[in-house]
């Protein structure tokens, strides 16, 4: 791709990419460094042999990543908090670490990715662990309460969800570590 391509490209998605950016993020100045960011890597990336092949969804593509980077060092989270965690800690719930609903376009974009990746791993887990997860982090069943409906031993409940976090956090690792 030559120079005058780049150009032609950058003029013309520009606009509507800011737009896109502006609406997630609420600080104009971090939505204009992350769209200057953005173009940065799509020059570098045609200096790479390979090409890209479908320009703007690329753009996109990278615009949504550097917004959930930005939100991750803004809101900082770290597996290492994670680690001190309990399994039966009734007071535990995974809104905890999800960007709140109320913060804002970014915050609200942000949870929305950080939820969709969830759902789909959730997908992926044992249909008991599963079970047991949703129950008690989203739903804020008690094992008390799953034990006595289930017939299923609590120390049995405690195992499948410590399972399905394990398997959760090494799954959505990479959502909260910087590339």
């Amino acid at each position: 791709m030559t120079e005058q391509a780049i150009t032609a490209t950058v003029l013309k998605e520009r606009s509507r990419l800011g737009n896109f950016i502006r609406r997630r993020v609420a600080d104009p100045t971090d939505a204009d460094d992350i769209l200057q960011d953005v173009f940065h890597e799509f020059v570098q990336a045609y200096r790479l042999p390979e090409p890209i092949e479908q320009v703007t969804a690329w753009l996109y593509r990278v615009a949504r990543n550097r917004i959930i980077d930005r939100f991750r060092k803004k809101r900082e989270v770290a597996l290492a908090d994670l680690a001190g965690h309990t399994d039966d800690d009734d007071d535990y719930h995974l809104d905890l670490l999800l960007p709140s609903p109320d913060g804002g376009p970014e915050e609200a974009y942000a949870r929305a990715m950080l939820l969709e990746e969830l759902q789909a791993a959730l997908e992926d887990l044992p249909a008991a662990q599963r079970d047991v997860f949703v129950a008690h982090e989203l739903d804020g069943v008690s094992f008390k309460e799953m034990a006595e409906a289930s017939g299923t031993p609590i120390n049995t409940l405690l195992a499948r969800k410590r399972y399905a976090v394990q398997y959760l956090r090494a799954r959505l690792q990479y959502l909260y570590e910087p590339e």
